[in-house]
């Protein structure tokens, strides 16, 4: 076991962490007073090696921990770690839900395969109607934050969170989606996160699949939540600093998953960090949680968007202390205003979907044939098609 997890962490700390820690390496130095050139390498970075990386490691530490045999066939581990629709975003399958299904026999079910097509074309809706969409201006905003007001930066901000959600959880439901067109059954990634009512229980909403890797193979093996409260304190930097190390070679990444650490304190320290884990019914106190925590974690997502810390810095300064109530990125012409009405269209569908899906008590968004057509009819319309970007989590 101990081999193979060095040599994957060492694949992985290559390809994708190198640079960073020569160029913090050269950095130390010139803090002291003292200058080194150090020439870097021209690595390209395999697509997905963070996700394929993880789900290697989760079989080997799973056979090891006797959760699972290993497979009689080698093809069926190679398709297990290769398996395409979620082999470069997810989600994060472990060995002991993906690899036996290969062993069965796989019987089409009509009803199955069309759930599938029912996500893909969610996933697809929230990909080019409303990711690629808020692309548009979060591109220009994040780009030269100086040039725009508060209410511009603030909305940017929020355009971006959706952006990465739509974005995210979009190529989430195409691979969720596609799997079961094949008979296969991979596990849900994303959970209506922003209706979360506490950074705890975002946490168990969004990116279900690394939030439970690494609370079944860091965090628990660290101790968890036994011991001091110290102890629980560590773990729980420890998971989140982790957590934002592996979304990138930077230290926004770094303090973005430090930022969430210092949330989640509060909830640990007075042991409410488990308070929120079922939805019966929305109050005035659930929706003032749930805005409350959605402004939390968008002031979060401007380190997780800008190229630099100095960058993230500027844009809250200015976006806190400027004061200019100004919207004119989004209404200084026809195209932009155009481009601003569809996203707060697509955005009150997506809400409105899920807030019916969570009254419904439901994990997934279900169409009946109108709303189909409906969402099918926006992708159509509203789809950014010409200005279509690739997803962000490849880089990853």
């Amino acid at each position: 076991m101990s081999v193979s997890i060095l040599v994957n962490l060492g694949l992985l700390g290559f390809f994708k962490y190198y640079n960073f820690f020569l160029d913090t390496f050269v950095d130390s130095f010139s803090f002291f007073g003292t200058s080194i050139s150090i020439d870097r390498l021209d690595i390209i970075l395999p697509v997905g090696i963070s996700f394929y990386t993880f789900q290697t490691l989760s079989y080997t530490i799973d056979v090891y921990r006797k959760k699972i045999t290993s497979p009689s066939s080698f093809l069926n581990f190679a398709a297990y770690v290769s398996f395409f629709p979620q082999l470069v975003a997810g989600p994060i399958e472990r060995a002991t839900k993906l690899l036996p299904q290969f062993s069965k026999e796989r019987i089409f079910r009509a009803s199955y395969a069309l759930s599938g097509l029912d996500l893909m074309i969610w996933g697809l809706f929230k990909k080019v109607v409303i990711a690629d969409n808020c692309a548009f201006f979060v591109n220009q905003i994040f780009d030269n934050p100086g040039a725009y007001s508060s209410a511009e930066l603030a909305t940017g901000a929020v355009l971006f969170g959706f952006q990465i959600y739509g974005d995210f959880s979009g190529y989430s439901d195409i691979a969720i989606g596609t799997a079961r067109l094949f008979g296969f059954d991979l596990m849900l990634n994303f959970k209506f996160p922003y209706f979360s009512r506490d950074i705890a229980e975002f946490w168990r909403r969004w990116h279900i699949s690394l939030s439970t890797w690494f609370r079944d193979y860091l965090y628990i093996p660290l101790g968890g939540s036994r011991g001091t409260l110290g102890f629980q304190i560590r773990n729980v930097f420890i998971v989140f600093v982790v957590s934002g190390f592996w979304h990138g070679a930077s230290w926004n990444f770094i303090i973005w998953g430090a930022i969430h650490a210092i949330l989640f304190l509060p909830l640990l320290i007075a042991k409410k960090n488990r308070s929120n884990l079922n939805f019966n019914r929305f109050s005035i106190k659930s929706v003032f949680n749930i805005v409350g925590t959605f402004m939390l974690v968008n002031i979060a997502w401007i380190f997780f968007r800008a190229d630099t810390l100095q960058i993230a810095y500027n844009y809250i300064k200015t976006m806190l202390t400027d004061g200019s109530l100004s919207m004119g990125v989004f209404t200084s012409s026809s195209k932009s205003l155009l481009f601003f009405a569809i996203i707060l269209i697509s955005v009150l569908t997506l809400l409105l979907f899920e807030y019916f899906s969570i009254k419904k008590k439901r994990d997934l968004v279900l169409f009946n044939r109108v709303s189909a057509i409906v969402i099918v009819l926006m992708i159509v319309f509203f789809g950014a098609f010409k200005n279509a970007s690739e997803f962000i989590y490849f880089q990853f």
